[in-house]
């Protein structure tokens, strides 16, 4: 089917939001509410990628853009705007499209605003975070990880071994302590765009097609 376009109110605002069904080769498994991260948008490159990502793998995607963005701002929202963003998104979702299975997470801080809608208890069948930011770059003690334990849906998490936002041993430091199953991937050589250099043997591409791989084995098997 062609992208259908929303623009869905969020408090006085509005925000632009896309949705595609999976790929004409995939039998449809859910869809994906996905958030861009905090200097791209809903049509950055990344997000595209990703979401042609996800719907080879079997999902319909929802992209769209936070407040900030809708206003050409580059500053971003502060955290309770991100997360009702999003949940104003999903609601829409869940009103038009009626999916049997909703995911909800996203990219670096948009997937961030997805996890502490669901450290909070927010109904989903799992979240899916890439690049999840579990630092600032150089600040590896300004850790974003209190919440991770009060998650209690299925997490499948993506982060490069070269991500700067994301030290790979404070991250399974902070894993010890979540109850929830998250299933953690490295993407060997990856950084925070999921780009890796010539000299790792792999291309970008490869890369994607592992998350894609993973992504649809995980949905399968949830």
């Amino acid at each position: 089917m062609s992208a259908v376009e929303w623009s869905i109110p969020v408090g006085d605002a509005h925000v632009s939001a896309v949705y595609e069904s999976a790929g004409a080769d995939s039998q449809q498994l859910g869809v994906f509410v996905c958030a861009h991260g905090a200097g791209g948008s809903m049509s950055d490159r990344g997000m595209l990628t990703t979401a042609n990502t996800m719907r080879k793998a079997g999902l319909g995607v929802v992209r769209f853009n936070f407040v900030y963005k809708e206003k050409k701002s580059g500053r971003p929202d502060a955290m309770p705007l991100l997360m009702s963003t999003t949940d104003a998104v999903v609601t829409h979702v869940r009103a038009a499209l009626a999916p049997k299975r909703l995911f909800i997470g996203g990219r670096s801080m948009g997937g961030r605003a997805a996890s502490m809608l669901a450290a909070d208890g927010y109904e989903a069948d799992g979240l899916i975070l890439l690049a999840y930011p579990l630092h600032p770059a150089g600040q590896p003690e300004k850790l974003r990880d209190a919440h991770l334990p009060r998650i209690t849906m299925p997490v499948l998490c993506f982060n490069g071994t070269r991500d700067p936002l994301c030290t790979r041993e404070l991250m399974e430091r902070a894993l010890k302590t979540v109850k929830t199953f998250w299933e953690m991937r490295w993407e060997e050589g990856a950084d925070h765009s999921f780009h890796v250099l010539k000299s790792s043997g792999r291309t970008d591409a490869e890369v994607m097609d592992s998350i894609g791989e993973a992504t649809r084995r995980w949905v399968i098997a949830r």
